[in-house]
């Protein structure tokens, strides 16, 4: 037990902290304030108090409970909504109003509700870490594996009979190697910046299908990899990743609203109970955990609150499910950092931000990928991160910013401009990228055939002509262009207007299959071919442009998804009649 000699802000320094060890939990003056030590110089540690300090004072007693901050894994996880230290908000409601108040301790996970445990390993089984021994309906889509803690292992003693039981109850019992007895519960324990050890990692090669054309087809991510969404304020990165969250093709979505607005928090909490999954038909929160730790909430619970999320996406993902985590702002976990590190008094590095920052991002973004899971048995579990960034002023030379750039393979760069035009996702096409494209290629050939890849090469060439095209469209007008380069320009209107901008408020263009985006990127770029095949025969640019199936191109993606493929198909006879018509026309007139 030690003394504090000193309070600034989050920051408590006590003396006589000998029996203390770094990175313990510690219990901070009359109201057990939750606490981690962040460094010790002889008995004095520095502790980061993961709550608000007003009213601490000098020589108040500060008790060390000898294990790091570590989270509780278990059923009754998901559907869930915590802070950044896995507090339940919704139990710390019932229990004290609407404020947390400041030491209450509230279990992670509730003891009182009884689950409907199936056992799966058998007495005489032999088991290691990640065995499973049962298994818990969680929800109507998630089905919750309980497994053998990781440093366990030996024979089956005992397993409980198929029944209810509360989190705490015995459900089997394992005689160890070493002859001892141990009594397994459906409760586990993790140190959050520990990550959970696996077998194997392999390169991600399937993509994570959001919905999103500029993101699926463009840009795609890999299921297991990692993605940046940076930009100013006001350019749709919340957005973005609400749309990710909602509509990928995930098990489990882990969101973690770092340091962001309340109200962005509310929102989600608000649409995910009332949204239907594509993919199972039940509302997305049937396989969400939510970490909030909003703006107003301590700073140093904000640092906590990435790595609370990433270990819960680790459990589910051992658990051989694929797992997203959606984490908004990664920028506002960095000025956490920052802020401790002022505290502590530590040498600062490039604005301000400790010199370890690249560091810590790299630790979060590295916890990502496929693995196979540890166990006797194979599985496969894949967990896929992304981060928002928040640039001042988007600035992304800023170290936040470029720190990300290094470690992420997809970078997804959100413009200002666009957003001001009313274009969602407000995505650049022109600055974005995505490394996985190779790695995916075998995907997408098998699944979608080798034209979907060439077809997105060539559209991306269109939109880079167009940027050109317009420097000279600025100073000699659009007229002095050939019609030839009118097309270009014309193809790439379509190609932005029409197939990467998305209306998220309209159910039928909210989410877009991969056999819908292929579809309506062949129709577009068809539609070009054609054209171009007819310049030369005379027709005048303006007269393709005119055509009835040019406006009915226009309005493709608004085509309910049940019958999207006839009306394609009828777009595009009537396209090739038109413009034979028009060919017809210009020959006759010569």
């Amino acid at each position: 037990m030690g003394k504090i000699i000193k309070v600034s802000g989050p920051l408590v320094v006590a003396d006589g902290m000998a029996d203390a060890n770094m990175a313990d939990v510690v219990r901070v003056g009359e109201q057990r304030l939750i606490g981690e030590v962040l460094n010790m110089t002889g008995d004095r540690a520095s502790i980061q108090v993961y709550e608000e300090t007003s009213g601490l004072g000098k020589g108040a007693e500060v008790i060390t409970t000898g294990a790091p901050l570590s989270v509780e894994l278990g059923p009754g996880l998901i559907e869930n909504i915590y802070d950044g230290i896995q507090r339940p908000l919704e139990e710390i409601v019932k229990k004290v109003g609407s404020n947390i108040t400041r030491g209450i301790e509230v279990p992670a996970l509730t003891r009182e509700k009884k689950w409907e445990f199936t056992p799966v390993a058998k007495v005489g089984d032999k088991v290691v870490g990640g065995d499973i021994l049962g298994s818990v309906p969680e929800t109507a889509v998630v089905l919750h594996k309980i497994m053998v803690p990781n440093g366990i292992s030996g024979t089956v003693e005992w397993v409980a009979d198929k029944g209810n039981y509360i989190i705490d109850e015995v459900v089997a019992k394992i005689k160890t190697d070493k002859g001892e007895t141990k009594e397994l519960t459906m409760v586990q324990k993790w140190p959050v910046r520990v990550g959970r050890p696996y077998k194997n990692k392999f390169p991600p090669v399937a993509p994570l299908q959001s919905g999103q054309r500029i993101i699926d087809t463009m840009f795609p991510i890999a299921k297991g990899g990692t993605a940046a969404v940076p930009g100013p304020f006001g350019s749709g990165k919340t957005v973005v990743q609400h749309q990710l969250a909602k509509w990928s093709d995930v098990d489990i979505v882990v969101y973690i609203g770092c340091g962001e607005r309340g109200n962005e928090m509310t929102d989600v909490l608000r649409e995910f109970p009332e949204l239907t999954d594509p993919r199972t038909g039940e509302t997305l929160m049937k396989r969400t955990v939510l970490i909030a730790n909003t703006s107003d909430m301590p700073v140093a619970a904000r640092e906590a609150s990435v790595y609370t999320g990433i270990t819960i996406a680790e459990y589910f993902r051992d658990m051989g499910y694929a797992v997203a985590v959606i984490a908004d702002s990664t920028s506002r976990w960095a000025e956490a950092l920052r802020e401790m590190s002022g505290r502590l008094e530590e040498m600062p590095g490039e604005e301000g931000y400790p010199a370890y920052l690249a560091s810590r991002l790299a630790q979060f973004y590295e916890r990502a990928g496929v693995v196979s899971c540890m166990g006797t048995d194979e599985r496969m579990g894949s967990l896929t991160a992304v981060g928002a960034v928040s640039p001042p002023g988007g600035d992304l030379s800023e170290p936040v910013s470029q720190g990300t750039m290094r470690i992420v393979k997809v970078f997804w760069s959100l413009d200002a401009s666009l957003a001001y035009r009313r274009h969602f996702p407000a995505i650049n096409w022109l600055n974005s990228y995505s490394l996985y494209l190779d790695s995916m290629k075998p995907w997408f050939d098998e699944h979608l055939g080798a034209d979907f890849m060439k077809n997105r090469g060539k559209a991306m060439h269109i939109l880079q002509e167009e940027a050109e095209l317009n420097e000279i469209v600025q100073l000699v007008g659009k007229d002095s262009l050939s019609a030839a380069d009118q097309l270009t320009l014309e193809t790439a209107k379509m190609l932005r207007e029409d197939f990467l901008q998305q209306n998220a408020f309209m159910d039928v263009d909210s989410y877009s299959s991969f056999e819908r985006q292929k579809a309506l990127m062949q129709l577009i770029l068809n539609y070009d071919k054609l054209c171009r095949e007819a310049l030369p025969k005379g027709v005048a640019a303006a007269d393709l442009f005119g055509i009835g199936a040019r406006e009915a191109i226009g309005r493709a993606k608004y085509v309910e998804a049940d019958g999207y493929a006839k009306a394609y198909a009828d777009i595009e006879t009537e396209m090739e009649q038109e413009v034979s018509a028009l060919i017809e026309k210009a020959g006759a007139e010569e």
